[in-house]
């Protein structure tokens, strides 16, 4: 395990995605800053509280822990966090999404998309192949590094920043996608609202998060309360991957209602079971997939027609 980072803890007053306040959620458990495994009370570490909003289904850390420097969290060497593989580009990579995207637009070239934690650049290299002129920005600097080099991006069509300190004229982009990133994010809701501002009107949005409704999460925690102990397996906020937020189809619902935008499609994705044996995987993927409490929840969303919100 890397060496950790040093963090200042902020109390949550209310709900990011919703506004409820956040006195009345219930907590859910707490955190280590590790991997908890199967007996978390014999490892020690730094605990935060987890809640969940009675409203919307958002799960978040109280105190939520942040980095004094977010290179700590991100500034790992790309070959630390992903397999020899990964660094392969595959000209299916985003093509699931891709098809899911051409039911809700007709894409023509000029066509412009954005790719928000771009990180080595594939989607962007798949969406130039389906015809878009595709940009993106990247918060890490060593993945930014490593888009440019192994990649081959442009670097006029890549940044290296963060939804705090990027940012582009109003209406430009056709498609803005946020795959495995809002997660990430210190203040989801208001990095939706900003890039509602960079969409076009009737322009799509693709948002791919953990969801609050996985049912491995919360098998693990009924295990965790047998053996009696208050951890809880949502969230990873003080290490790796560093999931800040897991996100109800409702918080999306909510948001939406003041952000701009008409959720237009939502799917849930099986994706992992570990650490369940090979053998209840078959019965798992079939109750998650009946139920809709996979690991994933996709969000499709359209920037309404008569949205007047403006600036970056």
């Amino acid at each position: 395990m890397r060496q950790q980072g040093r963090y200042y803890f902020y109390p949550v007053q209310h709900c990011n995605m919703c506004g409820d306040t956040s006195d009345h959620h219930p907590i859910l458990g707490h955190r280590l800053n590790r991997s908890q495994g199967f007996r978390p009370r014999t490892k020690t570490g730094i605990t935060t509280t987890i809640q969940k909003c009675s409203r919307c289904g958002l799960i978040y850390a109280n105190p939520q822990p942040v980095p004094f420097d977010l290179q700590d969290h991100y500034g790992v060497p790309p070959e630390d966090y992903w397999k020899p593989e990964y660094f392969q580009y595959d000209a299916h990579y985003f093509s699931q999404e891709l098809a899911t995207l051409r039911q809700l637009m007709t894409i023509q070239p000029g066509m412009k998309a954005m790719d928000i934690g771009a990180g080595l650049g594939k989607c962007m290299l798949s969406l130039a192949g389906a015809g878009f002129d595709a940009y993106g920005f990247e918060g890490s600097e060593s993945f930014h590094q490593r888009a440019l080099e192994r990649m081959k991006i442009d670097p006029s069509k890549l940044k290296q920043g963060t939804m705090e300190n990027v940012s582009y004229e109003p209406e430009t982009f056709d498609f803005i996608t946020f795959g495995a990133v809002l997660e990430h994010l210190y203040d989801p809701a208001q990095s939706i609202a900003k890039a509602v501002t960079w969409l076009k009107p009737g322009g799509v949005m693709h948002i791919e998060v953990p969801s609050s409704r996985y049912l491995i999460s919360r098998l693990i925690n009924t295990y965790y309360k047998l053996i009696a102990t208050n951890y809880v397996t949502n969230l990873s906020p003080m290490h790796e991957p560093y999931h800040l937020f897991e996100f109800g189809l409702r918080s999306f619902e909510e948001h939406a209602q003041k952000t701009g935008y008409t959720i237009v499609l939502r799917e849930y994705y099986v994706c992992s079971m570990a650490p369940f044996p090979r053998f209840l995987h078959p019965l798992l993927s079939y109750i998650m997939k009946k139920t809709g409490t996979g690991m994933q929840l996709a969000v499709w969303l359209k920037k309404n027609d008569m949205n007047t919100h403006r600036g970056s």
